[in-house]
């Protein structure tokens, strides 16, 4: 299983969300399988098979944030080396093919949001600039084909 990494505010926003889960979620969706129940034959309740299977996934969910906060890598800034690309860093670089400058932040991949430049160091272009120093031209492969960028700055 691959490594999961969270910053001091990722980790804080996933503790917030599973407290949510347990302590508003749970309760609600107990309440529909009791009041479910009162509809007579499991056998053929669909509502209480919906509510059950609601249980289910949202267990499930309890389950994926604890097993994630548990064994997460927490990102602290004041540890992050800036020489090289790494989880943490903004990375501003010059799209060789496109003549234009875009900066990325590379996080784990819970906390990733494209749209807004944040990206995961699994995605094409977050493992591929992993490692690299300012200054290096890096050759990404992405689903629409080959991207060059060249490392202009690293930041945290």
């Amino acid at each position: 299983m691959t490594e999961k990494y969270l910053t001091p505010e990722g980790k804080k926003q996933l503790e917030e969300k599973l407290q949510y889960l347990k302590t508003v979620k749970r309760p609600e969706v107990v309440k529909k399988i009791g009041i479910a129940r009162e509809y007579g034959d499991l056998s053929e309740n669909a509502e209480y098979d919906a509510a059950k299977d609601e249980q289910a996934i949202l267990e499930a969910q309890i389950a994926d944030i604890e097993h994630t906060l548990l064994n997460a890598v927490i990102i602290k800034k004041s540890n992050i080396d800036t020489s090289r690309v790494s989880i943490g860093t903004k990375v501003k670089l010059y799209d060789i093919d496109f003549d234009e400058e875009v900066q990325y932040t590379i996080i784990g991949t819970d906390e990733s949001d494209p749209k807004n430049g944040i990206i995961s160091n699994l995605s094409p272009v977050g493992s591929a600039l992993l490692g690299h120093k300012v200054g290096e031209t890096v050759a990404v492969s992405t689903p629409n084909g080959v991207v060059n960028y060249k490392i202009l700055s690293i930041t945290v």
